[in-house]
C-alpha cells in the first residue's frame, strides 16, 4: 500500500491584486487594512493569520512538512513562520518564485522540496476541509478534489457569479480527469449542468507534474499556468489523475469583502501548528 503523503506545497506568491483594491463595503480593522493593502492574502489576520488555519488543517490530515512558495519581497511570511509562531506539528519550508510568472512556475519552484515524493499542492488563499486532504491521501497516484458548484455556493462563502470563473473538471467514466477547462464559457457551463465539478486547486501530484510544468508555454494571459501543466501531464506524459468528489465547504479569501465572513466561519476552529 502506498503510504499517505506528508508534504504539501502552498502557492502564496500571488500579487493579491483584488485584495489591494479599496472596497467601501468591507469594514476592516487597522491590521487587516495594512496587510490587505500589501496584497499578502495568506497573512490577513482573521483571528490569527489566515494561513495558520490552512496549515493546521494539513497537520490534521497527517502532513509534517509544508513548503510556502513566496516572492523575494515576502519577508513578513518568512519571519513569521521562522521566528514568531511556535511549530510543534509541522516544519515550514520556503521556496522563492522570483517573478509572478504563473502557477505552473510556482509549483516548479518547490521541486527540490518535493524530493521525488508525492505532494499536495493548493492555494494559499483557500481554506479546505480536512476531509479533502484525507480523501486525496488515500490514492496511490495523482488526484484532484472536485467540488460541486451547489455546495460551494450554499455552504462556503463563494458567490455563484465567482464560481462561474473557476475551472471545471471534465471526468472520464473511470473517474479520472479527462481535462481541466479554465473559465468555461456559457455553453460549456450549460453542458456540465448543476452537477459540474469545480477545481479549487486542491491537488495531489506525483513528480510527473514537474516535468509537465517545464513543458508549459505562456497562456494568452502570458502566464505559465498549472491547468496547462495538468493537461500536458495527462495528454503527453500519460499521467492518470483521479478525481475525488470532495464534501464540505471551501472558504475563499481573495478580496476584501471576504474577510469578515471568513473570520466568522473560522472563529471556532482550533489551530495547532
Amino acid at each position: 500500500m502506498t503510504p499517505p503523503p506528508t508534504r504539501a506545497v502552498i502557492l502564496a506568491r500571488g500579487l493579491g491584486t483584488r485584495m489591494r483594491r479599496e472596497d467601501a463595503a468591507a469594514v476592516l480593522d487597522a491590521d487587516q487594512q495594512q496587510v490587505a493593502a500589501r496584497g499578502i492574502k495568506a497573512m490577513i489576520p482573521v483571528g490569527r493569520p489566515f494561513l495558520d488555519y490552512l496549515l493546521s488543517a494539513l497537520a490534521d490530515a497527517g502532513c509534517t512538512d509544508v513548503c510556502l512558495v513566496i516572492g523575494p519581497e515576502h519577508d513578513v511570511v518568512r519571519e513569521y513562520y521562522t521566528h514568531t509562531v511556535t511549530l510543534t506539528r509541522l516544519r515550514v519550508h520556503f521556496a522563492t518564485q522570483e517573478h509572478p510568472s504563473g502557477t505552473a512556475d510556482a509549483v516548479l519552484a518547490a521541486e527540490e522540496f518535493a524530493g521525488g515524493e508525492r505532494v499536495f499542492a493548493l492555494n494559499g488563499d483557500n481554506y479546505y476541509p480536512v476531509s479533502s486532504f484525507t480523501a486525496l491521501g488515500r490514492l496511490s497516484g495523482s488526484g484532484v478534489a472536485g467540488y460541486e458548484r451547489g455546495p460551494l455556493v450554499r455552504d462556503g462563502n463563494i458567490p455563484a457569479d465567482r464560481v462561474r470563473h473557476y475551472a471545471m473538471l471534465e471526468v472520464r467514466d473511470d473517474g479520472s480527469l479527462e481535462r481541466i477547462i479554465e473559465k468555461p464559457d456559457d455553453a460549456t457551463m450549460a453542458r456540465f449542468g448543476d452537477d459540474a465539478l469545480v477545481s479549487m486547486n486542491c491537488w495531489l501530484f506525483t513528480p510527473v507534474i514537474f516535468h509537465a510544468c517545464r513543458l508549459v508555454r505562456p497562456s494568452p494571459r502570458n502566464e505559465l499556468e498549472l491547468q496547462d501543466a495538468v493537461n500536458i501531464a495527462i495528454t503527453q506524459l500519460g499521467e492518470r489523475i483521479q478525481v475525488v468528489r470532495a464534501g464540505g465547504s471551501v472558504l475563499d479569501l481573495s478580496q476584501r469583502g471576504d474577510i469578515a465572513e471568513v473570520k466568522a466561519r473560522l472563529a471556532n476552529v482550533t489551530v495547532r501548528l
